[in-house]
């Protein structure tokens, strides 16, 4: 039985994912498939466009056996913990032999042997991101400068600096890199994106386009343009979701919230949660006075520096909004790994991967909430409530649903 893992995301599930799950699988020779997937707000620090739930529906229908949910704690990351929290649950697994990815250039003749020597966390790396974040640079462009320098290959440097600069590769190489901290038998394979880059906001191709250049068509147009982007599953659950009042969720929608948040906390509550760093606490109480009007975009706007990547910006938000602290997300917490497998839905080939799991996994498998208590999952149920509280009709069904229904099963 030979297992391929993906680390997704999926907000939401367009043509390019088909075209990765299907070349992950042939590549891969894999007989089945587990994705571990992130939960309601996503790596970049935005919310997904739907709930864990639709995307874990859409995962299913092209194909998927098990999704498994990414804790919030590693979902709402930087590359490094995003990528760790996902390739230790894979690993936990007991049951998942490879994991493929996407990158730039479809290669890891690079990334391989960079990932080994940057999996030592040498003092010397350290030394190099905080030189250059003295300088004034963000972090991704410090932390591409440092192990550039760390690589020791002057002549490959730019090259090196080209390929760490694209945000696929900067993904793919901390998946490499949490392999080898877990000494994982896992073989990686990546396969080149096509026809659309990671943040195009306009498709370039007839048939497929970026998981931005979707959501802007489907915020600003309707389905019917973003329809020759989606397979006709994907379509289907979006209209009942959006339908129902179920989406489409945006960080307007905890525009009300967060505000309140940051008008009634002091600088030192804020100055305690998680990416609220160097002082932001009081460069966020100053703006928020000077909005012209009271939107997350704005905010972010008047926020963003050369010194602060918009992202950067949307997770210390998110963090806000969801008041995760810095010693909950701390590396000595995070760098122990995610605590269990929270199961988020299966097939009948799904099912098997369970009965298999049960005598292979290093992890609680979790079907039911309830069934154990541990810090992390408390983020996570706290999470998908305040998520789904700001749904355009929310529902108390919706709200506790973590509580109130079990995994999605799709059987073909």
């Amino acid at each position: 039985m030979s297992v391929v893992g993906l680390i997704v995301e999926y907000n939401p599930l367009h043509n390019g994912h088909v075209h990765h799950y299907t070349r992950a699988k042939e590549i891969s020779g894999a007989d089945y498939s587990v994705a571990i997937l992130s939960g309601p707000f996503l790596q970049r620090g935005e919310p997904g466009i739907i709930s864990k739930f639709a995307r874990t529906e859409m995962a299913l229908a092209m194909g998927v056996d098990l999704v498994i949910e990414l804790p919030a704690s590693y979902a709402v990351q930087p590359a490094e913990w995003f990528a760790y929290g996902g390739a230790a649950l894979l690993h936990a697994t007991g049951v998942v032999d490879s994991l493929c990815f996407g990158t730039e250039s479809g290669t890891l003749d690079l990334l391989l042997p960079l990932s080994r020597i940057l999996a030592e966390e040498s003092p010397e790396l350290q030394e190099q991101i905080s030189f250059h974040l003295s300088a004034g640079m963000n972090y991704p462009a410090a932390y591409s400068r440092a192990a550039a320098a760390v690589m020791g290959f002057p002549g490959e440097e730019s090259e090196l600096l080209h390929v760490l600069q694209k945000p696929n590769h900067t993904l793919g190489l901390h998946y490499l890199i949490a392999l080898n901290r877990l000494n994982s038998s896992i073989r990686p394979f990546t396969i080149p994106r096509i026809h659309a880059g990671y943040h195009d906001e306009m498709p370039a191709h007839s048939a497929v386009a970026s998981a931005t250049a979707v959501r802007r068509m489907l915020l600003t147009q309707d389905l019917n343009a973003a329809a020759p982007y989606l397979p006709e599953s994907t379509l289907s659950i979006l209209s009942r979701e959006f339908d129902e009042g179920r989406g489409p969720v945006t960080w307007e929608s905890f525009r009300g919230t967060l505000m309140h948040l940051l008008l009634t906390s002091s600088p030192q509550y804020l100055e305690s949660l998680h990416e609220v760093t160097e002082g932001l606490e009081h460069r966020l109480k100053r703006l928020i006075y000077s909005l012209k009007e009271p939107h997350v975009d704005e905010l972010l706007q008047a926020l963003k520096t050369k010194r602060y990547t918009h992202t950067k910006l949307q997770r210390m938000l998110a963090h806000i909004l969801l008041r995760h602290t810095k010693e909950e997300m701390s590396p000595s917490m995070l760098s122990q790994g995610p605590g269990y497998l929270r199961v988020l839905g299966f097939s009948s080939a799904g099912q098997k991967l369970l009965k298999q799991m049960k005598k292979t996994a290093t992890l609680p498998v979790i079907v039911k909430p309830s069934s154990i208590e541990h810090p992390q999952l408390e983020l996570d149920l706290r999470t998908s409530a305040a998520y789904a509280n700001a749904f355009p009709r929310p529902e108390v069904r919706d709200i506790f649903r973590d509580y109130l229904e079990g995994p999605i099963r799709l059987f073909h």
